[in-house]
C-alpha cells in the first residue's frame, strides 16, 4: 500500500471515529428501525435537494419558507429531527474535510 492509500485509510477510521459520525450512525439506526417514518424522511430529503437544485435563485428563499412551513409539524418528531440534524452536521463535517484538502493541493 502506498503513503496516499494509508493516508486515505486512517482519515476513514478518524471519520467513523467522529463525534459527528458516531451520531449521525446512532440516529440512522434509530430511522431505520421504523421503515415508514424512514421513507418519509427520504421523501422530505429527495424534495428538499430538488427544491434548493431546481429552484431559481430570485424564487430560493420564498420556496425555502413555503418548504419549512410545509414541513414544521414533520420536523417537529424527535426522531425526525434529532435525524436530520446528525446528519446535517455529518454532511458540513465531510464538506470541510474536502474543503481543506482542496485548499491544502491547491486544487480550483
Amino acid at each position: 500500500m502506498n503513503t496516499i492509500d494509508n493516508a486515505i485509510n486512517e482519515l476513514l477510521e478518524a471519520i467513523k471515529q467522529s463525534r459527528e459520525y458516531v451520531e449521525y450512525r446512532y440516529q440512522l439506526e434509530k430511522i431505520n428501525m421504523q421503515p415508514e417514518l424512514r421513507s418519509q424522511i427520504d421523501a422530505y430529503r429527495d424534495e428538499n435537494f430538488a427544491l434548493q437544485s431546481n429552484t431559481p435563485e430570485d424564487q430560493l428563499l420564498w420556496k425555502i419558507e413555503q418548504f419549512e412551513e410545509k414541513y414544521r409539524k414533520f420536523r417537529e418528531n424527535p426522531l425526525v429531527n434529532d435525524f436530520l440534524v446528525a446528519e446535517l452536521a455529518f454532511v458540513r463535517k465531510i464538506q470541510e474535510v474536502n474543503l481543506k484538502i482542496a485548499e491544502g493541493i491547491q486544487f480550483e
